[in-house]
């Protein structure tokens, strides 16, 4: 889980770095501007600071057959 997270928070830096709008992908936005992505049979948030040069992972979830 945390493996496909890096691999696809990666790819969300690499569009960033050649100019994409990261804040569109994923669902969302929720509360604050947090985004949701699917990942490995679960989930991970993230929030996408622009200004900063930052995309936040906040929250992993696993999939619930595994916790």
């Amino acid at each position: 889980m945390v493996t496909e997270v890096e691999r696809l928070a990666g790819q969300l830096v690499d569009l960033a770095g050649m100019g994409v709008d990261v804040s569109d992908y994923g669902n969302g936005p929720r509360a604050g501007g947090i985004r949701r992505m699917d990942a490995a049979g679960g989930y991970f948030f993230f929030l996408v600071a622009p200004r900063d040069h930052l995309i936040v992972i906040v929250r992993i979830m696993p999939p619930f057959h595994d916790l």
